[in-house]
């Protein structure tokens, strides 16, 4: 497998990562309440985080050749 394979499933797992976020931090805020809306707003975060980070690496990591 090529570095720049790697790297588009690197990036996949980020931007899934982020899709999953805004729908948790959406189930979170809208349809949850109580300790439950703390803990899942939490994942989301943490979710959120996770994928921009790994997004922020394949893009300042450069091209690929």
């Amino acid at each position: 497998m090529s570095v720049s394979m790697l790297k588009m499933y690197i990036s996949f797992a980020g931007i899934i990562s982020l899709f999953l976020a805004t729908g948790l931090i959406y189930l979170s805020r809208f349809k949850l309440s109580g300790v439950l809306s703390v803990i899942v707003a939490v994942i989301a975060y943490l979710f959120m985080i996770f994928g921009g980070i790994i997004i922020l690496y394949i893009v300042f990591s450069g091209p690929t050749g």
